[in-house]
């Protein structure tokens, strides 16, 4: 009996050991639970977040824009010309994003139209990628403070 206790432990243990990883894998992979419930918990967070409502004086204060914006998209017979509105989080951060606008925003925008394809852009679905895709390439150029909302102000892709 001295000698089979240790393989009684053993197994013991081995087969604990499996039944933890089980209930595990159970938990949050086979069952497909772990998704709806992240997905609950994305929802009840952003019920939870208090959005502060700008008055206009205040929105008009903290956005920047961009005018006539033209770049040649990736099919080189279309056009597009645009308008943007950036709202910002603070005067100061606006101040800076004024300062470097010309010389790194407007690169990055004519960059990401000049990638894209007229379908792409078309649709409130594709205004609303391009916004969130300028959005992402341009906070991380920011010096300090962050660019809350970019808008599409003026909207034209034409033939040549």
């Amino acid at each position: 009996m001295k000698k089979m206790l240790p393989w009684l432990i053993t197994t013991l243990l081995a087969i604990t050991l499996i039944a933890v990883v089980a209930v595990i894998l159970f938990n949050s992979v086979i069952d497909g639970g772990g998704t709806q419930n992240a997905s609950a918990k994305a929802a009840n967070e952003a019920a939870d977040v208090k959005t502060e409502k700008l008055s206009a004086d205040k929105r008009v204060e903290l956005t920047s824009t961009i005018d006539k914006i033209q770049t040649n998209l990736v099919d080189s017979d279309y056009v597009a010309v645009l308008g943007l509105a950036f709202q910002l989080d603070e005067k100061s951060t606006k101040k800076d994003f004024d300062k470097i606008k010309d010389i790194q925003i407007k690169p990055i925008i004519i960059r990401t139209l000049s990638d894209m394809k007229p379908e792409e852009i078309n649709g409130s679905q594709g205004k609303d990628k391009l916004c969130t895709e300028l959005l992402n390439l341009i906070n991380p150029e920011l010096p300090h403070g962050k660019l809350i909302n970019v808008e599409i102000t003026d909207y034209i892709v034409t033939k040549l």
